[in-house]
């Protein structure tokens, strides 16, 4: 039988061995140092605020794989050899293979900072990082303030993770409004504004210079380039990740910030593949990253590769870009694209509607000439990801989005809507006359 090894056990690894499963009665091996079984990596915050043990993160029973006759290693992969595909296991032992699949994932950045390794200094990426901060942070006896560096999504879900337990935070964010490079200036705002009323001191437009130490080796205090000394026993680095690549360097595979990909996820060396977060594109597809580090992409990526490896080539082709994540309390959405002030075009305009008095917003941007829809940000409403699709696909203006916005809610039950009051707003700054259609469960489930 054909040999399949996926170095990884991520989404993006897991969900390829399982679809090659469905296809095929190929072997299959994963490899991966970080756990003995897949678990979810976006609920590990949840396991330190206590909503669920780590097993709860599992999506899989034990049974499962055996089951499914997919073979885990857990072991560390310390070279590859591909003239004679082998790998190397730093135990000393070598697996070979027919094919075999990068599935790696990424590393936090570290940027040189003076102090950045000493004790109480760490990423909230991998299950090692969840047990440190446990051992780091258990309560605001132990740890009585953490500093937090960069403002991104991982930065943000750290400050949510401590201030569970009561203890300080302090968030230092480089950007002028957070998260502004990506988020346009009104939600970048609100989310601001969020981020304080949780009693997180946040520092905008301040860097951190560096780490210091006290006589045992242990972080003491930050300091900042504002010339702000802060007293702190855990610094956690968030400032963005990197293709978890080193172990690749002298092994032939063309790898630049990534490994290397064409459409079909194919590396420069026969029979070797790379997918998910350590992946990189030689061209950017769209308007996407030639890297993307998203839950949803690297999901795409299993999937398709299996197509590939079963015998049926398929290219690699993500659609209309979509994203979730959540800040604090608020629920964000994005379907298609909607730039920051920072890196739009100019023929990008935007409508903007906030709710005054909830945390409530929404952005759509907008061709100015066409009014063609182009994408939209949602804070606080949950919109229906099919409807927006189907709307992209189909290059509907911004009026007709307007006109059937009720059909996109996904609220559950009772909540309430507020739909006639968007575009209400809509018809104001525009001098529109649109009325809202009522939600038509016959249009959202046609296929038309």
């Amino acid at each position: 039988l054909e040999h399949i090894v996926i170095i990884g056990n991520g989404i993006s690894g897991v969900t390829l061995a399982r679809h090659i499963r469905k296809l095929s009665d190929k072997k299959i091996t994963i490899i991966s140092a970080e756990s003995d079984y897949f678990f979810s990596r976006t609920a590990l915050m949840y396991v330190y605020m206590g909503h669920m043990k780590f097993k709860h993160t599992q999506p899989y029973e034990d049974w499962f794989w055996k089951k499914n006759r997919i073979d885990l290693i857990n072991g560390f992969v310390e070279k590859v050899h591909t003239q004679d595909k082998k790998i190397a296991l730093a135990d000393g032992t070598s697996i070979s293979y027919d094919k075999l699949v990068i599935a790696t994932g990424s590393k936090p950045n570290k940027f040189g900072w003076p102090g950045q390794d000493l004790n109480g200094v760490q990423g909230l990426y991998s299950k090692q990082d969840l047990e440190m901060l446990e051992k780091n942070a258990p309560n605001n006896d132990v740890c009585k303030r953490a500093v937090i560096v960069g403002g991104g999504l991982i930065g943000i879900e750290m400050a949510e993770m401590l201030r569970s337990r009561g203890i300080p935070v302090t968030f230092l964010v480089r950007e002028k409004s957070f998260w502004n490079g990506v988020l346009p200036s009104g939600e970048s705002e609100m989310i601001n504004e969020h981020i304080l009323e949780h009693h997180i001191d946040l520092r905008l437009d301040t860097n951190l210079e560096k780490i210091l130490s006290d006589e045992g080796g242990n972080v003491r205090a930050v300091k900042t380039d504002k010339g702000d000394t802060i007293e702190c026993t855990v610094v956690g680095l968030t400032a963005g990740v990197t293709p978890n690549i080193d172990f690749l360097k002298e092994s032939g595979i063309e790898l630049g910030k990534g490994v290397k990909v064409n459409r079909f996820l194919e590396t420069n060396i026969k029979d070797v593949y790379a997918i998910g977060d350590c992946a990189e594109q030689h061209e950017a597809i769209g308007h996407r990253r030639p890297i993307e580090a998203v839950w949803y992409t690297g999901r795409m990526m299993g999937e398709v590769l299996a197509q590939t490896l079963c015998g049926k080539p398929m290219v690699y082709n993500p659609g209309h870009w979509f994203n979730s994540a959540k800040f604090l309390d608020i629920e964000y959405q994005t379907y298609g694209w909607v730039f920051s002030e920072r890196s739009k075009d100019e023929h990008e305009h935007h409508f903007h509607w906030r709710h005054s008095k909830e945390k409530i917003c929404i952005t759509i941007a907008y061709h100015k000439d066409s009014l063609k829809f182009l994408g939209i940000n949602t804070f606080g409403i949950r919109m229906r990801h099919e409807i927006f699709d189907r709307w992209l696909t189909e290059n509907r203006d911004v009026d007709h989005v307007m006109t059937y916005l009720k059909d996109a809610n996904f609220d559950p039950e009772f909540y309430k809507l507020y739909e006639d009051e968007i575009v209400a707003k809509y018809n104001t700054d525009f001098n529109k006359k649109i009325s809202t259609k009522k939600k038509s469960w016959k249009r959202i489930f046609s296929k038309a």
